[in-house]
């Protein structure tokens, strides 16, 4: 089969199109052939071996999981001894991270990990949803327990994150404020942002305006900064974002709520779970699929080249099969 794999760290030049053999499901796994998959912040962390902690996962001088690629949509192509919620034909959809291998041709996958895609909805709609979609909505509701009529703002509102979260807070009555670079701001308003910002120009931070949820995908700033931008009683929650700053609001954050009344807390996603309902969302037209490109199996090194230079409005995604 084909797939791409790494086999040093470094930037997407790392990556090539290569034959390997085709996987033979073990018990309690399906086997998918691919047609679709999300690209998502963590495979390019994967990729560069960066922070170091993703050396555990993967290797400390060298990758030993070589092929990329978590959020699959495939059809069961052959099925492990015990599978029996799906069955031959299907079409599925899950996050595989933890496993990987999503950028090939076919993988096997723990038959825990997937749902059955809806007809009416594309592979590559379904791909976009696993990560992206679930860290929105359990950055939002489950931590954030963001409640009708307040304000919030999404840093980093352009990516795949932060597209779902707009629609998602404004779905429940909220105000939305969307911070990203100038060109995204357009169509964030497009999604539904009351307000935009520009990054480059503007540091919410250091504005006026104070928040009850501020939900953050970039993570680039000292805690002191986030806590300035919320209301007496509010919340600031991270999706993601540099880990030394992740550390320091481990550590920062029962001073802030004792002294401040302000909460600083960390999404650790619950993967999959809630993914039915997604699925159910967009089927229903109440949640749109941002897509921003899709790129063809051999131009994967492409498209992690533009998803590392956040030139990407939405989701980046690579069609393997038909």
């Amino acid at each position: 089969m084909q797939a791409v794999v790494f086999t040093r760290y470094g930037g997407p030049e790392q990556l090539q199109l290569s034959l390997r053999d085709k996987p033979v499901p073990e018990p309690g796994q399906v086997l998918l052939r691919v047609q679709a998959v999300a690209l998502n912040d963590w495979d390019l962390q994967a990729l560069k071996g960066t922070p170091f902690v993703n050396r555990v996962m993967f290797g400390l001088f060298k990758p030993h999981k070589q092929i990329l690629g978590s959020d699959v949509v495939g059809v069961v192509e052959a099925l492990g001894e015990g599978v029996t919620q799906f069955a031959l034909g299907e079409t599925l959809v899950g996050d595989i991270s933890g496993t990987w291998g999503g950028l090939a041709e076919y993988v096997c996958v723990s038959e825990s990990l997937l749902t059955v895609k809806p007809d009416t909805l594309s592979a590559v709609q379904a791909a976009a949803l696993p990560q992206a979609g679930l860290l929105a909505q359990q950055g939002l509701f489950d931590v954030g327990r963001l409640l009708p009529g307040q304000s919030m703002l999404i840093n980093g509102a352009g990516g795949g994150v932060g597209c779902f979260a707009v629609q998602m807070a404004k779905q429940l009555g909220a105000r939305v404020t969307a911070v990203d670079s100038a060109n995204k701001l357009d169509g964030l308003l497009t999604l539904g942002a009351d307000h935009v910002l520009d990054y480059q120009t503007q540091d919410f931070t250091r504005l006026e305006e104070r928040y009850d949820l501020v939900l953050d995908v970039k993570t680039n700033r000292l805690p002191s900064a986030y806590a300035r931008a919320l209301k007496d009683g509010g919340v600031y929650v991270t999706v993601g974002g540099q880990i030394r700053h992740l550390l320091t609001l481990l550590v920062a954050s029962p001073f802030y709520r004792w002294r401040h009344k302000r909460h600083l807390r960390i999404v650790a996603l619950k993967p999959n779970s809630g993914i039915e309902r997604l699925l159910n969302e967009v089927q229903a037209g109440r949640l749109q699929v941002q897509v921003d490109h899709v790129y063809p199996l051999a131009d994967t090194a492409e498209a992690f080249r533009r998803l590392d230079e956040a030139r990407h409005f939405g989701k980046v995604l690579v069609s393997v099969g038909q």
